[in-house]
Protein backbone atom coordinates (compact mmCIF):
# COMPACT_ATOMS: atom_id res chain seq x y z
CA UNK A 1 0.00 0.00 0.00
CA UNK A 2 3.20 2.68 0.53
CA UNK A 3 4.72 2.16 -2.99
CA UNK A 4 1.36 2.70 -4.57
CA UNK A 5 0.96 6.09 -2.24
CA UNK A 6 4.42 6.90 -3.05
CA UNK A 7 4.05 6.20 -6.71
CA UNK A 8 0.97 8.39 -7.04
CA UNK A 9 2.92 11.66 -5.21
CA UNK A 10 3.93 13.54 -8.07
CA UNK A 11 7.56 14.07 -8.68
CA UNK A 12 9.08 17.44 -8.82
CA UNK A 13 12.69 18.47 -10.09
CA UNK A 14 14.23 21.88 -8.28
CA UNK A 15 16.83 23.14 -10.31
CA UNK A 16 18.42 24.99 -7.97
CA UNK A 17 22.00 26.39 -6.79
CA UNK A 18 21.52 27.88 -3.09
CA UNK A 19 21.91 25.15 -1.00
CA UNK A 20 19.21 27.23 2.05
CA UNK A 21 16.84 27.56 -0.62
CA UNK A 22 16.83 23.81 -2.24
CA UNK A 23 16.24 22.94 1.57
CA UNK A 24 13.29 25.32 1.76
CA UNK A 25 11.56 24.56 -1.69
CA UNK A 26 12.22 20.58 -0.88
CA UNK A 27 10.86 20.87 2.50
CA UNK A 28 7.95 22.89 1.59
CA UNK A 29 6.49 20.42 -1.46
CA UNK A 30 7.55 17.32 0.91
CA UNK A 31 5.35 18.36 3.33
CA UNK A 32 2.65 19.36 0.83
CA UNK A 33 2.91 15.89 -0.54
CA UNK A 34 5.43 16.19 -3.68
CA UNK A 35 8.47 13.84 -3.88
CA UNK A 36 11.10 15.66 -4.91
CA UNK A 37 14.65 15.76 -6.69
CA UNK A 38 17.39 18.13 -6.94
CA UNK A 39 19.78 19.08 -9.26
CA UNK A 40 22.38 22.44 -8.39
CA UNK A 41 23.26 23.42 -11.85
CA UNK A 42 21.75 23.37 -15.21
CA UNK A 43 23.96 20.98 -16.85
CA UNK A 44 22.52 18.42 -13.84
CA UNK A 45 19.13 19.49 -14.16
CA UNK A 46 18.98 17.93 -17.73
CA UNK A 47 20.53 14.91 -17.04
CA UNK A 48 17.92 14.52 -14.05
CA UNK A 49 15.15 15.36 -16.27
CA UNK A 50 16.52 12.36 -18.69
CA UNK A 51 16.43 10.23 -16.15
CA UNK A 52 14.10 10.91 -13.83
CA UNK A 53 11.35 12.52 -16.14
CA UNK A 54 9.51 14.56 -13.49
CA UNK A 55 6.06 15.34 -13.35
CA UNK A 56 7.07 19.11 -13.45
CA UNK A 57 9.94 21.34 -12.93
CA UNK A 58 10.83 24.09 -10.51
CA UNK A 59 14.03 26.15 -12.61
CA UNK A 60 15.77 28.96 -10.81
CA UNK A 61 17.71 31.00 -13.93
CA UNK A 62 21.10 32.03 -12.30
CA UNK A 63 22.20 28.32 -12.54
CA UNK A 64 25.91 27.61 -12.98
CA UNK A 65 27.33 25.77 -16.17
CA UNK A 66 23.93 25.69 -17.78
CA UNK A 67 21.57 28.54 -17.35
CA UNK A 68 17.97 28.63 -16.25
CA UNK A 69 17.07 29.87 -20.04
CA UNK A 70 19.70 27.21 -21.34
CA UNK A 71 17.86 24.86 -19.88
CA UNK A 72 14.54 25.87 -21.31
CA UNK A 73 15.91 26.28 -24.37
CA UNK A 74 17.13 22.56 -24.67
CA UNK A 75 14.17 21.30 -23.78
CA UNK A 76 12.17 22.83 -26.19
CA UNK A 77 14.60 22.08 -28.58
CA UNK A 78 14.16 18.13 -27.86
CA UNK A 79 10.30 18.08 -27.02
CA UNK A 80 10.95 17.40 -23.93
CA UNK A 81 8.99 20.53 -22.37
CA UNK A 82 5.68 19.83 -23.51
CA UNK A 83 6.15 16.60 -20.97
CA UNK A 84 8.05 18.31 -17.99
CA UNK A 85 5.87 21.63 -16.78
CA UNK A 86 8.06 24.16 -15.79
CA UNK A 87 7.80 27.03 -12.93
CA UNK A 88 10.99 29.12 -13.20
CA UNK A 89 11.50 30.63 -9.44
CA UNK A 90 14.42 33.32 -9.74
CA UNK A 91 15.28 36.89 -8.46
CA UNK A 92 15.87 37.97 -11.77
CA UNK A 93 11.93 39.69 -11.86
CA UNK A 94 12.93 42.03 -14.26
CA UNK A 95 10.09 42.25 -17.71
CA UNK A 96 12.26 40.96 -19.96
CA UNK A 97 12.95 38.00 -17.79
CA UNK A 98 9.24 37.14 -17.14
CA UNK A 99 9.18 37.28 -21.12
CA UNK A 100 12.15 35.39 -22.04
CA UNK A 101 10.80 32.55 -19.86
CA UNK A 102 7.60 32.08 -20.74
CA UNK A 103 8.68 32.68 -24.04
CA UNK A 104 10.82 29.93 -23.96
CA UNK A 105 8.39 27.77 -22.80
CA UNK A 106 8.18 28.23 -18.60
CA UNK A 107 4.31 27.90 -17.64
CA UNK A 108 4.64 29.83 -14.81
CA UNK A 109 7.19 32.21 -12.75
CA UNK A 110 7.42 33.37 -9.40
CA UNK A 111 10.61 35.52 -8.06
CA UNK A 112 12.19 35.11 -4.97
CA UNK A 113 11.71 35.73 -1.97
CA UNK A 114 8.35 33.91 -2.49
CA UNK A 115 5.62 32.69 -0.16
CA UNK A 116 5.17 29.05 0.79
CA UNK A 117 1.64 28.66 -0.01
CA UNK A 118 1.87 30.64 -3.71
CA UNK A 119 4.88 28.29 -4.29
CA UNK A 120 2.58 25.08 -3.47
CA UNK A 121 -0.64 26.59 -5.32
CA UNK A 122 1.52 26.74 -8.38
CA UNK A 123 3.33 23.72 -8.77
CA UNK A 124 0.03 21.77 -7.47
CA UNK A 125 -1.31 23.66 -10.46
CA UNK A 126 1.47 23.27 -12.56
CA UNK A 127 1.25 19.31 -12.14
CA UNK A 128 -2.27 19.38 -12.55
CA UNK A 129 -2.37 21.17 -16.07
CA UNK A 130 -0.50 17.95 -17.55
CA UNK A 131 -3.12 15.44 -16.11
CA UNK A 132 -5.43 14.77 -19.01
Amino acid sequence: MQLATEAARPRILIAEDDPMIMELITTRLELAGFRTFSARNGKDALQRIADIRPDGLVLDINLPFVDGFQVLVHLMATGALQRTPTLVLTARNQPEDVRRAIGLGARDFISKPFKDDQLIARVARLVRKQTP
